[in-house]
């Protein structure tokens, strides 16, 4: 054995490399953008309704156009991300944010304001797509659920920003206060198309495309050691067809294992283990929306004044609570993920979720029946930041987790399309059917609907979910593709293949 165990454990401990970490956080900023754009909207939407005299259902359509596009954008980046590269697909990103940034700050009129909206829907989707995906494909195994949560701490923080903006430039004259609110987005999204061009690219991506050399001169920047950029290479040069022993610093890489397999192994002729990830993967990020947290993150005002708040800057500091507890307890994933697993924590997240849904239902129930008593309010309040509390430090992030660190490398940047493409689609149907829904079922009865997706969702997350914690990426494939029994028992095992390659 050429590693003692004390160095093991000195290996074990030191699970973050600066590089990788620092890139990280750049490629952040755009969920952060992303996340700003969301929360902003939530207060924007008083300013607009009053300044435009728009209807509800244009309200919605408002709301909703975002996740629309960005169903249809998420699906497009993860073919451009495949030809171009992940880094200037997030250029191509940055770029739509700023043109829809620009239009939403003109807004002369609803039609305009509708087009800016969708066209920033179509960066979220990049956004959505690409941060994920490029933070899994340059992170050491032992850090990737930290690492890979970050861009999820950065939405959050960018809520947080947007409602506080909401908060503040809320205070100016009508015309203008909104239009600033929704356009000075422009400015950090124009640095980050900027800034991005000196961001490595995804070594992962770089193999795929027979630049071998490339890819292993990156491995060594964003690895803990050489030994174990050496080990990554080996196995990144196996899920690309390319014989492990290879030292070439270029080989071909024929067409047809680059693109014409990629819908075909994803869809008509998968293994079992694709199948079941692509099954997951749609499953999980159906009930990461199903459970109502959109309705919450951008209603936040109409749900507060349903339960009793009804002055507009106390409305706008209500949601400010949201987005602070949200960013906050973010956190708790962040610091647990890559200790505890994936699976305890969304287990956790799913039981806490149900529970406090099950609680602001019954509470905006009672309210909206006897007038707002005092108590209701109080107790819809707590439950609220209860649920987004659980939501932020569970499903949220790990979800995202998750999708991008399931699927093989061949179709991971079509399979995390797709998954972002139901997560938007599920934002979308949220979104724009939340109005409509509580005047069917009062605002009480949909939060009791959203209660109901909750618990099938911790059913799912049972049944259906297996523990990926310490695995590399290209173990993960061979986890899905065992049974659930074999997989909950490796689970509380050491990972084998790890302490072999170690010794």
């Amino acid at each position: 054995m050429t590693m003692t165990m004390a160095e093991g454990k000195v290996q074990d401990v030191k699970t973050y490399n600066s590089y990788s970490l620092s890139c990280t956080i750049v490629i952040s900023m755009i969920t952060v953008i992303f996340g700003y754009d969301t929360g902003v909207m939530s207060g924007a939407m008083i300013f607009i309704e009053d300044d435009l005299k728009i209807s509800d259902f244009q309200v919605s359509v408002l709301a909703g156009i975002l996740n629309i596009c960005a169903l249809f954008g998420s699906l497009i980046a993860g073919k451009i991300s495949d030809y171009i590269g992940r880094r200037y697909t997030i250029v191509v990103a940055s770029i739509i944010f700023l043109i829809g940034s620009v239009l939403m700050g003109w807004g002369p009129n609803y039609a305009v304001l509708l087009a800016g909206r969708c066209a920033a829907g179509v960066g979220v989707g990049f956004a959505l797509m690409i941060a994920p995906v490029y933070t899994a494909e340059i992170s050491p195994a032992g850090s990737r659920g930290a690492l890979t949560s970050l861009p999820d701490i950065a939405i959050s923080f960018g809520i947080l920003i947007g409602y506080v903006s909401n908060y503040f430039f809320g205070k100016l004259s009508l015309k203008l206060g909104w239009r600033l609110m929704l356009g000075i987005a422009a400015l950090p999204s124009l640095a980050l198309a900027i800034g991005i061009l000196k961001m490595p690219e995804s070594p992962r991506w770089l193999a795929f495309q027979g630049r071998l050399a490339e890819s292993k001169k990156m491995l060594l920047k964003v690895s803990q050691s050489e030994k174990e950029a050496e080990m990554r290479f080996r196995d990144i040069k196996i899920a690309a067809g390319i014989d492990e022993n290879c030292t070439d610093d270029v080989v071909k890489i024929s067409k047809a294992s680059k693109n014409e397999q990629v819908w075909k192994e994803l869809f008509l002729k998968p293994t079992p283990a694709v199948r079941r990830i692509l099954f997951t993967a749609i499953g999980l990020h159906f009930f990461d929306h199903a459970t109502g947290i959109e309705a919450v993150l951008l209603f936040g005002p109409r749900i507060f004044k349903k339960a009793g708040v009804h002055k507009k800057s106390k409305l706008l500091l209500a949601t400010v609570g949201t987005g602070i507890i949200k960013t906050v307890f973010i956190f708790v994933a962040t610091f647990l993920i890559d200790k505890r697993g994936r699976r305890p924590l969304l287990m956790i997240s799913a039981v806490g979720m149900v529970s406090a849904l099950g609680v602001v239902a019954t509470a905006l129930t009672i309210a909206e029946q006897h007038d707002e008593p005092l108590w209701a309010l109080v107790v819809s309040l707590v439950a609220v930041y209860t649920f987004v509390a659980f939501f932020s430090m569970g499903m949220g992030p790990i979800a995202w987790i998750y999708l991008s660190e399931m699927f093989p490398l061949r179709v991971r940047g079509l399979g995390v399309g797709i998954g972002v493409a139901v997560n938007r689609l599920m934002n979308a149907t949220v979104s724009i059917s939340f109005i409509s829904l509580t005047k069917a079922l009062t605002i009480g009865g949909a939060f009791f609907l959203y209660c109901g997706f909750g618990l099938l969702s911790l059913l799912f997350i049972y049944f259906c979910l297996p523990e990926t914690k310490g695995k590399t990426l290209e173990e993960i494939e061979d986890l899905f593709s065992k049974k659930k029994k074999n997989v909950d028992a490796e689970a509380r095992q050491p990972n084998p293949t790890q302490t072999n390659r170690q010794s």
